[in-house]
């Protein structure tokens, strides 16, 4: 497999995609092109400039960013100097962020400026402004670990960076340095932490090495048949492996054009798609329903389109129909993954019948094998084994045993159905997590922040039915004694708590909660029959 022979690690991938593909247009961000000869220079920059801020292999790197340009080249500088990436999910709050990177111990941090209005640095300073048992030589006291914060802007508070300031740090390092740095690594190093929050709701990070992803995505884009000259919009969060690994080295793999959308906006995509002769557009179904449904569809040449991978929920048959049918969409592709298994396990194939690709989530791809515990055609917990699976979680010893066993396999904590072919359908989730928009929210997690609010006594969230997102989440609430506590009082302090798609949409107050006679919650008696 090319993963680990061709290239070798992504800075390698990087400098093969620059000298293969030179002249093809490799990013498309607003008004900015590059080539991908420019986009290889770039990235060599930012390389070099994270050297000369001391990052060494195995140094953390988080990234807190929209989809743009500006983060597909920190990102890959990032790891060309031998750091491994920590993105951020661009909805959390500053809590939420300065949790993951007190956790991975972040020495570097990439952060836009504002986003959708808010100050992404003004909510760092408020959640890590103030030391918590270290002081850091850094910006925020409360992250001790983490040394230098570059603003992804042209403007940065005194004691921050900007990203113009941190690359001309990098330009005493020469191409040599740089090339002898990415030469250090290979397919067993380290490329990136994914952090995933579970049952327990305290999130941990995923280990994925350069060999796990490049070989993961090489077989993604052979299975969705991506190709030279092909022009992706990536909606996908970068910040999400359907975003990063399935977009950004999918792309390079290829010679793709990366198209980054920043915010989920269908008029934008229609504009794109038409603009840009979009021929890719992977994403949640959530995302081609909203396209199809859009009252100004017929207005925007969308012919170009050609491939759509979707998946992370059920998939309406219709809508497989629908994407062939009245888009002329050639390929329509669902597929199954997760942090721990480098998002990618199972995948539908070309050719096959549209009732599959609707009602499983395809055959489990290769060098991975799968399997259900229940009796053939039964659910059961799907269990992954295979080069994928990731090393454990970072520095969580226990955490990783409750989920990789001495032969690796991975207890995904889905339940599934395999039939006679191998094709994976997904029923349900062990662990209660539901999917918002394409979001994966835990109930556990979101029941930890709800439990904050005085008012609350005990809470179980669990997720229903929504028209337009798939599934929201609702609170069943019982309030503490004297609290006066309203569900739109509770909405609007979740609001200002947590990432909006983990914001329950209902909130039901209730006496006591069902639990078992181990005192755990029967969320079953809350969903009804």
């Amino acid at each position: 497999m090319r993963g680990d022979t061709e290239w070798g690690s992504i800075p390698g991938l990087v400098r093969s995609a620059a000298e293969r593909y030179a002249d093809a247009e490799a990013v498309v961000d607003g008004r900015t092109r590059i080539s991908y000869a420019e986009l290889g220079d770039r990235v060599e920059r930012a390389a070099a400039a994270c050297l000369a801020a001391g990052v060494e292999v195995g140094d953390r790197v988080g990234i807190w960013a929209p989809n743009s340009l500006d983060w597909i080249v920190s990102a890959l500088g990032a790891v060309s100097a031998g750091a491994v990436l920590v993105p951020l999910n661009t909805r959390f709050k500053g809590t939420e962020a300065a949790y993951v990177l007190r956790g991975s111990g972040a020495r570097l941090l990439f952060v836009t400026g504002t986003f959708l209005g808010t100050s992404y640095v003004a909510s760092l300073r408020r959640a890590a402004g103030e030391g918590t048992g270290g002081t850091g030589e850094g910006p925020l006291p409360g992250l001790p670990a983490l040394e230098q914060v570059v603003v992804l802007s042209d403007d940065a508070p005194a004691d921050f960076r900007t990203w113009k300031d941190f690359l001309a740090g990098g330009e005493g390092v020469g191409e040599a340095e740089v090339r002898a740095r990415a030469g250090e690594l290979d397919g067993s190093t380290v490329s990136d932490i994914i952090f995933t929050s579970g049952t327990t709701g305290r999130p941990k990070g995923a280990v994925i090495t350069h060999a796990q992803t490049l070989r993961g995505y090489e077989i993604w884009s052979d299975l969705a048949g991506l190709r030279q000259g092909d022009r992706y919009l990536i909606v996908n969060p970068l910040f999400h492996t359907f975003g990063y690994k399935a977009g950004v080295i999918a792309c390079l793999m290829r010679g793709a054009t990366m198209i980054p959308q920043p915010v989920f906006d269908v008029d934008t995509v229609l504009a794109n798609i038409a603009a840009e002769r979009v021929s890719v557009l992977p994403g949640p179904p959530t995302l081609h329903q909203s396209l199809l449904d859009h009252p100004a569809r017929d207005a925007h040449d969308l012919s170009a389109l050609r491939l759509v991978v979707t998946g992370a929920a059920v998939v309406p048959l219709r809508l497989v129909e629908r994407l062939r049918g009245e888009l002329g969409v050639g390929t329509v592709l669902t597929a199954y993954g997760l942090s721990e298994a480098s998002g990618i396990v199972t995948m539908c194939r070309r050719g096959d019948d549209p009732s599959v690709i609707a009602s499983t989530s395809g055959r489990a791809i290769p060098g991975t094998e799968v399997r259900v515990e229940a009796p053939a055609g039964s659910p059961g917990e799907v269990l992954v084994r295979g080069f994928n699976v990731m090393r454990g979680y970072y520095e969580d010893p226990v955490a990783t045993a409750e989920v990789l066993d001495g032969d690796g396999w991975l207890r995904t904590g889905d339940v599934g159905v395999l039939d006679d072919e191998g094709n994976l359908r997904i029923t349900d989730r062990i662990k209660d997590m539901f999917i918002v928009g394409g979001f994966n929210a835990y109930p556990a997690e979101i029941e930890q922040l709800l439990g904050l609010h005085p008012g609350v006594s005990d809470v179980a969230v669990i997720g229903v039915p929504d028209a337009r997102l798939g599934e929201v989440g609702k609170a069943y609430v019982v309030r503490r004694p004297g609290a006066t506590l309203t569900s739109d009082d509770l909405i609007a302090w979740a609001r200002r708590e947590m990432a909006n798609y983990k914001v329950p949409r209902a909130v039901e107050f209730v006496g006591e909660l069902p639990r078992n006679a181990s005192g755990k919650v029967v969320k079953g008696e809350l969903r009804g029959p």
